[in-house]
């Protein structure tokens, strides 16, 4: 009797086919390509701190917008390789990449008094709670 195989030569599982993995060098590593933004948020007296992680990036390729409530940072990774003989281009590398994350705090954001900076990969942001905004109690009739 003969056994029946299927085989995906697409499959991103290495493992399943140890010699389909070696016939495909061309696998991209998605690691590379854009920043994975990784966050702390903390409260403190009257206002949040966030510490975002985003290595690789310059800060001019930093975005960070904020609407009340919602935080957005945003990054974008531009790198381009070259390797050259003797004047002569053997392989020359583009990469892009784009990420973004967004998250809602408890209270709005004061945007005027806002502080950024961004040292050594991190991203430490200050956001100053709105004064004024305080939750309006209902009395039932």
């Amino acid at each position: 009797m003969n056994d029946l195989r299927v085989s995906d030569p697409f499959s991103l599982d290495s493992m399943s086919d140890p010699i389909n993995a070696l016939m495909r060098p061309w696998r991209i590593d998605l690691a590379d390509t854009a920043p994975r933004i990784k966050i702390d948020v903390s409260e403190q007296d009257g206002s949040y701190a966030v510490k975002a992680e985003i290595p690789g990036v310059s800060k001019e390729d930093i975005d960070v917008r904020i609407d009340g409530n919602l935080v957005t940072i945003s990054a974008e990774t531009k790198s381009e390789k070259q390797e050259k003989d003797k004047g002569r281009i053997l392989r020359q590398e583009r990469r892009h990449g784009y990420a973004s994350r967004a998250f809602t705090l408890a209270c709005p954001v004061d945007e005027a008094k806002a502080e950024a900076q961004y040292k050594d990969g991190v991203l430490e942001l200050r956001l100053p709670k709105k004064a004024g905004d305080s939750a309006k109690h209902l009395t039932i009739r």
